[in-house]
């Protein structure tokens, strides 16, 4: 350990009249060089922290760093709170934790100093949770888009604290275990070296913040249970599981925090007259003997509204019709699918004496089936329709 005492404008290697800014600045890039999380095991780096962070501890407070201008080290040694919230200055030994606590104070700690972040509180503003609903729309509705207005259940801000979690004036204060950091870190020293690892503050449960007089209503969290009304806007050609992300409108953080999120999971109702391929859509159309022999004009219900098919004679069960651009619209533009009419043509069960007549007389002309070498004269729709005329 260094028994030199060094200037600490010298350490900081900024003039005399630097303002905070710069000795903020100084101090961080000081920091970033000799920060133990970059220099494991490195008892030099060690102490060039712990020397930069005390400079910096004096520095930066205007009270400190008039004592030191004025009686130099001996000044600030003999009064003042030191870096680690224990009375007594630097005077009783300013120690390596001192220096971790102050750095974590200022700059979140090591990940937040260079944009790495892994997601802990930090002290900041907690964020509220995400909300999830799943809003029923038609397949029509998919066809066209639509505006759903929406009731969900949140946690708002405490009518009653007005979310500070808190009745009282300034009753939220900086956590004194962690300096508002949310995590505490300790440190371990083998003969491999030292070795840091971080908790979540025992004391403020990560919040970097604690409440002397808690609200009776909400126990301090500052959020009570609420219900709104939000709108969605859905485009068309959605389909089932896709979602929409409502920013701010989730559940209320703690203690005034940002709201958090509504996803709003599309769920598309069933429709039993289509079957939906993407943006395509079949329909199973029944038709009677007569009227695939005969052929005939029909309406068929699309998601537009009723569409008419000309349905030519000889019509085939199992064949497929095509309306094209009558299906959904591709999400995000670029026109429609088709709807694809299916033919089923029905046989009957149950035959009166009548009809019985006529299918006799039409098996009578009907000759070979086709595709068979038997065969020749009039096509066999034309002798159906021939006998349906009789």
């Amino acid at each position: 350990m260094s028994t030199t005492v060094r200037d600490y404008y010298e350490v900081l290697g900024v003039e005399k009249t630097a303002d905070g800014e710069t000795i903020k600045k100084a101090y961080r890039k000081l920091a970033m060089q000799y920060h133990p999380d970059r220099n494991a095991g490195d008892a030099g780096a060690e102490e060039k922290f712990k020397e930069c962070t005390e400079a910096y501890e004096v520095l930066r407070d205007s009270d400190k760093r008039s004592l030191y201008d004025r009686f130099g080290h001996a000044g600030v040694k003999r009064g003042g709170a030191g870096g680690g919230g224990q009375a007594g200055g630097f005077g009783g030994g300013f120690g390596f934790e001192d220096a971790l606590n102050i750095f974590m104070r200022d700059f979140g700690g090591f990940e937040d100093m260079f944009g790495q972040r892994r997601g802990g509180r930090g002290g900041g503003a907690q964020k509220g949770k995400d909300l999830q609903v799943r809003v029923p729309i038609t397949l029509t509705e998919v066809a066209t888009g639509v505006k759903k207005t929406i009731r969900i259940r949140t946690l708002d801000p405490c009518d009653t604290c007005k979310g500070n979690g808190t009745p009282d004036e300034g009753g939220v204060q900086t956590c004194g275990t962690c300096q508002g950091a949310g995590q505490v870190r300790t440190v371990q020293r083998s003969v491999f070296g030292q070795f840091m690892s971080a908790s979540v503050c025992p004391t403020c449960h990560g919040e970097g913040k604690t409440i002397k007089n808690p609200c009776k209503t909400c126990h301090g969290d500052g959020r009570q249970r609420g219900e709104t009304t939000v709108e969605v806007e859905i485009p068309a050609g959605v389909s089932s599981d896709n979602y929409l992300t409502l920013r701010g409108k989730g559940n209320v953080g703690p203690r005034n925090g940002p709201r958090g999120d509504v996803l709003a999971v599309i769920e598309v109702e069933d429709d039993a007259r289509f079957q939906r391929e993407g943006s395509d859509l079949i329909f199973d159309l029944p038709l009677s003997f007569t009227q695939a022999a005969l052929g005939r004009e029909v309406d068929v219900p699309t998601v537009y509204g009723d569409e008419k098919l000309r349905i030519a004679a000889g019509t085939q069960s199992g064949e497929v019709m095509t309306l094209r651009g009558k299906g959904l619209p591709h999400l995000g533009g670029g026109g429609r699918g088709d709807q694809y009419v299916r033919i089923h043509v029905w046989t009957p069960t149950e035959l009166s004496a009548e009809q019985e007549e006529l299918f006799r007389r039409l098996s009578e002309l009907e000759g070979p089936v086709p595709g068979s070498r038997r065969g020749g004269g009039k096509k066999f729709w034309d002798r159906v329709k021939d006998a349906f005329a009789a």
